[in-house]
């Protein structure tokens, strides 16, 4: 049996506490009494998860967990104490990420993306906040604009890390976001360029043409954002547009007009809105 993985394994033998379970080579492990149903008997295969209790003992449970032995999962932190932080990832017992094992600070009631290992000094499941060191771009299995899954990692000046498809480090810029993220978000994105060096640079919005100039996809990437539609016209001052857009008026006409020749959005009284089969 695999400690931290579901594991199929046979009933073996009734006692007070609960039932045996055995695997191939007649390793066993109780399943306690409160995960039964009674209706299993010897040789009946049940699906359960095999880990450490709060005595560090192994044992089995039906219950699902969030995360297995070396998978990647977003947990909310629910609990912080002189052992470290603990998140629920669906059993009794919490999972522990050591205070060393925090890529910053966490905070109860945040969710923060995490990988859980097998201590090799306790033998015991923990999780990591550090996920970059299992990240690696050397073998890419993206291209560019492809559609791919996103984890927020972590954020700075420049932007916002993400793990593309729980395989590979991306970013996303500051300044090519237009709604608020934060860490431990899932996100779908586009993979907007692939670097010399491997680094990926990546969009939450897909590029509509290749021959778009730069401020017609701002207005796209904003519109998207802000589910289709945009309080913003030709008579709308230059100060709304910049706030909004970080562009100026005539900017914002030009490009406008771009992407109403392109029927990519329509123009209504007081708003300019996003044509329905260019949404995102």
């Amino acid at each position: 049996m695999e400690i931290g993985k579901i594991n199929s394994l046979k009933v073996s033998r009734d006692t007070p506490h609960g039932m045996f379970l055995v695997d191939e080579e007649g390793e066993d492990v109780l399943l306690p009494g409160k995960f039964l149903t009674g209706n299993e008997k010897e040789g009946d295969e049940l699906s359960v998860f095999v880990y450490n209790d709060s005595e560090d003992r192994i044992v089995a449970t039906t219950q699902t967990p969030k995360i297995q032995l070396d998978e990647f999962s977003v947990l909310q932190v629910v609990d912080v104490n002189k052992y470290g932080v603990f998140l629920d990832w669906g059993l009794d017992k919490d999972l522990l990420v050591p205070f060393k094992e925090q890529n910053k600070k966490m905070v109860v009631g945040k969710k923060y993306l995490v990988k859980m290992y097998l201590d090799d000094e306790t033998d015991r499941l923990v999780a990591t906040g550090k996920v970059k060191k299992f990240l690696s771009n050397d073998e890419l299995t993206v291209k560019e604009k492809e559609r791919v899954s996103l984890i927020v990692i972590s954020q700075s000046d420049l932007g916002f890390d993400v793990a593309i498809n729980k395989k590979h480090l991306g970013i996303i810029y500051r300044n090519e976001v237009f709604r608020p993220i934060e860490n431990g978000d899932m996100l779908d994105g586009f993979v907007k360029k692939i670097r010399a060096d491997g680094k990926i640079d990546i969009s939450l919005q897909a590029e509509f043409s290749q021959h778009m100039d730069e401020s017609s996809q701002v207005i796209i990437d904003v519109l998207n954002s802000n589910s289709g539609s945009l309080e913003l016209t030709d008579k709308s001052s230059p100060e709304e547009i910049s706030r909004l857009l970080h562009m100026s008026k005539k900017t914002f006409k030009r490009a406008v007009g771009n992407l109403y020749r392109q029927r990519l959005i329509s123009i209504e009284k007081g708003s300019i809105k996003l044509n329905a089969e260019s949404q995102k």
